[in-house]
């Protein structure tokens, strides 16, 4: 089956792209594309599904870059080809021939690039690792590589929608904490339960960082079961794990 692939202009010339669940060769709950070792499903299954994502790419497996995501601000500097998955939450690199890759399955796929100045990145960016600075972080590492930050592009991919992302007063009172001004990016739910705009927050990070532009694709991975691996819907639906989608970009 043909691979479904989300791209965003603003990121052209580079090969990119938020991959979907469709065209992939799990099965059960994991069926698709599912991209995580992490996850229960079978590791030669998970490889073919990587492989894909790879071909697509136009990159050997072993270029096909990750880290092990742990919701941190950590963000490492990729100097070429390799095995090692240090503990990050995002990826940036000036080298050619390479592609950052992302997992998520709810929490935002961000992709950066400068193509002037030839520095890419990718950042894993939940609710702890946005508030912590993940994104801010990934943008002066790429600055550091030569990145203009004025010139600077980040797509957050499929993510987990407002509507769908329900949160207690102790997340709010976390945020609220940290800077009064994200009280807009919460909704009032049923009873003390409330909404968070977690893309939302994701591009108003980013504009803050003065970056030159930030976008999100507006795909919800909760809403859309034939298209995204959602936790929260997995979580929900009682099954016993869950698959991860792969983002990833290459110069």
């Amino acid at each position: 089956m043909t691979l479904d692939i989300i791209t965003d202009d603003s990121l052209a010339p580079l090969r990119h792209g938020f991959f979907t669940r469709v065209g992939g060769a799990s099965s059960g709950v994991f069926e698709g594309l599912n991209c995580g070792y992490g996850s229960a499903d079978q590791h030669e299954i998970v490889t073919i599904n990587r492989a894909r994502v790879a071909q697509a790419m136009d990159v050997p497996m072993k270029a096909l870059l990750g880290v092990h995501q742990h919701h941190s601000a950590d963000v490492e500097v990729i100097t070429g080809p390799t095995e090692a998955r240090p503990k990050a939450d995002a990826m940036v690199t000036n080298v050619p021939g390479v592609a950052l890759s992302i997992l998520t399955a709810d929490c935002q796929p961000v992709l950066f690039a400068d193509p002037d100045a030839g520095v890419i990145g990718a950042a894993h960016a939940g609710w702890q690792g946005a508030v912590a600075g993940i994104l801010e972080n990934t943008v002066s590492a790429m600055e550091a590589l030569g990145a203009a930050r004025d010139n600077i592009s980040a797509v957050i991919g499929p993510t987990i929608s407002q509507r769908n992302y329900e949160v207690g007063p102790e997340f709010f009172e976390r945020f609220h904490d940290t800077d009064p001004e994200t009280a807009r990016f919460f909704a009032n739910g049923a009873g003390d339960r409330m909404q968070f705009d977690l893309p939302g927050y994701g591009l108003w990070a980013l504009r803050q960082s003065g970056i030159k532009q930030a976008t999100w694709t507006r795909h919800c991975t909760y809403a859309d079961p034939s298209r995204f691996f959602s936790y929260r819907r997995s979580v929900h639906a009682k099954d016993a794990d869950y698959g991860r989608l792969i983002a990833a970009i290459r110069l």
